[in-house]
């Protein structure tokens, strides 16, 4: 599975961005998708999940603020981030495994980041 994230760039405090993940080389939707960011300095953590069955998981610090979702007839994963945080500035990454099984997922599939700066 090759992943490809794009979307990302500068944006003030309070703004929004969607990000977005196209998938090839399996057929997408049998996978799961996720988000996960890397802060400099810091570890990679998770974001967001959405299952299969477009069931979705958020971790506490974007619940409210980031919406998951998918089109299986573009192949493709989002992530609309709205009243984005400085703290939200991070390189932001997709990625996919067969089964999500919450925080012990081994995801198998990782795309290129995409940069989100949000600026105070």
């Amino acid at each position: 599975v090759q992943l490809q994230a794009s979307g990302g760039g500068l944006v003030q405090a309070g703004g929004s961005l969607k990000l977005s993940c196209a998938a090839s080389g399996r057929t997408f939707s049998t996978l799961a998708m996720g988000w996960f960011r890397q802060a400099p300095g810091k570890e990679r953590e998770f974001v967001a999940a959405i299952e299969r069955s477009s069931a979705t998981y958020y971790a506490d610090p974007v619940k409210g603020r980031f919406t998951i979702s998918r089109d299986n007839a573009k192949n493709t994963v989002y992530l609309q981030m709205n009243g984005l945080k400085p703290e939200d500035t991070a390189v932001y990454y997709c990625a996919a495994v067969r089964y999500y099984i919450g925080t012990t997922t081994a995801w198998n599939y990782w795309g290129q980041g995409t940069l989100v700066t949000v600026s105070s």
